[in-house]
């Protein structure tokens, strides 16, 4: 593998986010576009790719949620890339930029069946409240950064 990490800022390095997005989690699950593209996906939305050989294989999305806090989330890598530690490199990833745009905490709404995941990357449950989403139940999580 030949991985490089994008900080997706223009046009056509947000289109491979989207890719990774379609292929990865809304062609899986039957999820319609226009769910899976909500308000979040906006101009001050920023992106993680990585690519393998220029194409594109992970992804993950944040944006601020209020002071010095920032919502990661649609972290999905293409199914023939899991289990080769791009899900976490991807959100370690996003924790740095977001370190360096001052943001002192992340949260994630973790899919009920990745909050395993998510705490070995140093998240905790915050509410234990079930999120019933359109299509995933999900948990809160935060870290400071």
């Amino acid at each position: 593998m030949d991985i490089q990490v994008i900080r997706a800022t223009e046009t056509w390095q947000q289109a491979g986010a989207y890719y990774v997005r379609i292929q990865g989690m809304a062609k899986q699950h039957g999820i319609t576009l226009r769910r899976e593209f909500d308000e979040h996906d906006a101009p001050d939305t920023k992106y993680i790719v990585l690519t393998d050989s220029d194409f594109p294989v992970a992804t993950c999305r944040f944006f601020p949620i209020g002071e010095g806090s920032a919502m990661i989330g649609r972290v999905v890598v293409l199914p023939e890339y899991r289990g080769k530690g791009l899900g976490r490199r991807v959100i370690l990833e996003a924790e740095a930029w977001l370190g360096e745009l001052g943001a002192k905490t992340a949260v994630i709404e973790s899919r009920d069946v990745a909050v395993g995941f998510y705490e070995k990357l140093g998240y905790t449950v915050t509410d234990s409240t079930v999120i019933h989403g359109d299509t995933f139940d999900c948990i809160r999580m935060e870290k400071e950064l």
